[in-house]
C-alpha cells in the first residue's frame, strides 16, 4: 500500500575549488514496498531546478536508484565500491554522468527510511566533487 509520507532531502556537495554547497528540500511524495524493495516517489519543486519532474528513488538490498522522469530524465545507480554511467537529460542537452558510490547507510522499515548515499561524481568522464545525499521519509 502507498502511504503518503513527508519527504526531506539534503544535498551536500563539495566542488574542486569551491565553497562546500547545500541544498534541502521537504515535499509530499508516495512511500511503499514492492516484494524486498521500497520506492519513494515526489514531484521535483521549482527550487530544486529541475521543474516538471518526478524522482522516484528505487531501494534495493544493495544498491539504490533514481530515476527521473518528465521534463528532465535520468537514471542513476548507486552501488558501494561500484562507479556507474548514465546519461542525464535536461530537456536542452544530455550528459554523462559517473558516480562512484564510496558509502550507503540506511535504515528502513514500512513505516519510515533514511538513506545516506556518500558518492563521487563525474561529469563527461571530468571529476567534479563529492556529494552526500541524504533523505528521511516518515508518516505523515
Amino acid at each position: 500500500m502507498k502511504k503518503d509520507v513527508l519527504i526531506t532531502i539534503k544535498g551536500l556537495q563539495n566542488y574542486e575549488e569551491q565553497d562546500e554547497d547545500s541544498i534541502e528540500l521537504v515535499t509530499h511524495g508516495k512511500f511503499y514496498r514492492k516484494e524486498e524493495d521500497y520506492y519513494i516517489v515526489y514531484k521535483e519543486s521549482e527550487l530544486t531546478g529541475l521543474g516538471d519532474t518526478t524522482t522516484t528513488v528505487k531501494i534495493e538490498p544493495h544498491r539504490v536508484t533514481v530515476i527521473r522522469s518528465g521534463e528532465t530524465r535520468s537514471h542513476m545507480i548507486f552501488e558501494e565500491g561500484e562507479k556507474h554511467i548514465s546519461y542525464y537529460d535536461t530537456g536542452v542537452g544530455a550528459l554523462t554522468i559517473g558516480v562512484t558510490t564510496r558509502q550507503i547507510n540506511k535504515s528502513i522499515n514500512d513505516f519510515h527510511a533514511t538513506l545516506i548515499i556518500d558518492y563521487i561524481m563525474e561529469i563527461n568522464n571530468s571529476a567534479i566533487g563529492e556529494n552526500v545525499f541524504n533523505i528521511a521519509v516518515k508518516e505523515v
